[in-house]
């Protein structure tokens, strides 16, 4: 009987700590803390490793048959994923989050019809076409997320997407997670 108590008092706190940080307050101190991130975000996102990836993805288009479905029972140390990781974007994406410290939880790059072209870990779908954090950014406008416990880089965090362009035009998109402990400290400072 103990041991179920336990894993209910676990749970329970588990969900009270979600809680806590969707009650996250964007107070002006924390948005003028994330639109720096937004910059930095940009200039990852103008890297040329990343836009002739996103070139390159555009021309050949999505893995044929692959749908968020069929990404879902893809795993993490499947080749398929680690193709993503250690592509040179991949590696460009690793390496900017790595020097970041734990300032960026995440970061993942689409191409045109909204499926991967890298990312630091597995991301939850394949293809964000439909989703804001793709549709706005390819429209050419920064996206920025609500505070939310991400799945794939299990960690709580707040979302920025830019767009990756070429040529003046909107080719793919870069979403970004910034970490909402590292982001609450930024803005007290």
């Amino acid at each position: 009987m103990k041991r179920g108590w336990i894993v209910v008092g676990v749970v329970a706190a588990a969900a009270m700590a979600t809680l806590a940080w969707a009650a996250f307050e964007i107070t002006p101190a924390v948005q003028k803390e994330l639109d720096k991130h937004v910059e930095v975000v940009k200039g990852w996102a103008a890297n040329p490793t990343v836009v002739k990836a996103v070139e390159a993805q555009n021309a050949k288009g999505p893995i044929a048959g692959m749908d968020n479905a069929k990404w879902k029972s893809v795993r993490r140390s499947d080749d398929l994923v680690k193709g993503f990781q250690t592509c040179d974007a991949g590696k460009f994406l690793k390496a900017k989050a790595d020097a970041s410290g734990d300032t960026y939880s995440e970061a993942f790059l689409s191409a045109a019809q909204g499926e991967k072209v890298a990312f630091i870990e597995k991301t939850t779908s394949y293809i964000h076409k439909g989703a804001a954090k793709f549709d706005v950014p390819f429209g050419g406008k920064v996206w920025q997320g609500q505070p939310e416990f991400d799945e794939s880089s299990q960690s709580h965090q707040i979302q920025i997407g830019v767009p990756v362009v070429s040529g003046g035009k909107s080719i793919g998109v870069l979403v970004v997670g910034v970490n909402l402990t590292t982001l609450e400290k930024s803005a007290k400072k």
